[in-house]
């Protein structure tokens, strides 16, 4: 026995094992420390129930550097999460794909702004509209407008302009030229809008029609705003919709793991801008 072990290079208590035909099995693996970890997982995915395992495990990293602790391994948080049960259903619905060259993710913060609109009914039919501008870099939103019962007008998206403007730069002028990426809608290419966009040193750009990609930054955000807010929150009317709003964007900003910037929020990458691009 010895020399089959040997020669298989395997311990010789475990080919007495399988030649008796008692090789008990494992069973499914686990640590010690998994069942303190349940606690503040399910914590969290009772908060956020449309995170999957990666946000889920950013998050309970920052609680755990918050409390001094080591991080939990990304696979032991999916490992848990599969033996509870509270994994997302794997996506198995299929897009038709278009080919897109065009490049939207910039190197720095206030190189390109992108901006976009989207809709959400309530539960009494009220419909709210909203418009957006998210910075191409970090990710955050830095200005953003609602309404409701009307759509958003031109005179709307300039005073988003302008408020992303003095929110970034204290100021009413950009210091540098900034990209201003938005699709053909008229609230964007009115002249007025045009020209007001320059007086504040954005550089009005839009995407070829249809071709949602050449603006992928918001879309994408699009989508994470009515999946992880719009979708699991009480919606009774436009009134509490709007009033939500806010809210909602500052968790994005303040909370929200990006998968593109290593898991951590918009707003952690503020202090990677040049203290001349920072307002206070």
């Amino acid at each position: 026995m010895k020399r089959v072990a040997e020669a298989l290079g395997v311990s010789r208590s475990n080919l007495v094992e399988k030649a008796r035909g008692k090789t008990p099995s494992r069973g499914p693996y686990m640590k010690a420390e998994d069942d303190a970890l349940l606690p503040l997982i399910r914590g969290f995915v009772d908060e956020r129930p449309t995170y999957g395992y990666r946000r889920i495990a950013a998050l309970v990293n920052r609680k755990r550097a918050q409390q001094g602790l080591p991080p939990a391994n990304r696979k032991r948080v999916h490992r848990i999460m599969q033996r509870q049960g509270l994994l997302l259903e794997r996506h198995t619905a299929r897009r038709q794909g278009r080919a897109h060259d065009g490049k939207i993710m910039v190197m720095r913060s206030n190189l390109r702004w992108c901006s976009d609109g989207l809709e959400f009914s309530c539960w009494n039919g009220d419909v709210v509209r909203m418009a957006f501008i998210i910075d191409a870099f970090d990710r955050e939103i830095i200005a953003w407008t609602a309404v409701c019962g009307a759509g958003i007008s031109g005179s709307d998206v300039r005073d988003m302009m302008l408020d992303a403007v003095e929110k970034r730069f204290g100021t009413v002028r950009a210091p540098t030229p900034i990209e201003h990426l938005s699709d053909n809608g008229s609230p964007y290419t009115a002249k007025e809008t045009r020209d007001f966009a320059a007086a504040l040193n954005l550089i009005p750009c839009f995407t070829p029609v249809r071709s949602p990609e050449s603006n992928g930054m918001s879309e994408a955000f699009v989508k994470t705003f009515k999946r992880d807010y719009v979708r699991i929150n009480t919606l009774p009317d436009a009134q509490t919709a709007l009033r939500q709003i806010a809210g909602w964007i500052d968790d994005y900003n303040e909370i929200h793991p990006h998968s593109a910037l290593r898991m951590r929020s918009p707003r952690s990458l503020s202090e990677l801008r040049p203290s001349s691009q920072r307002v206070g």
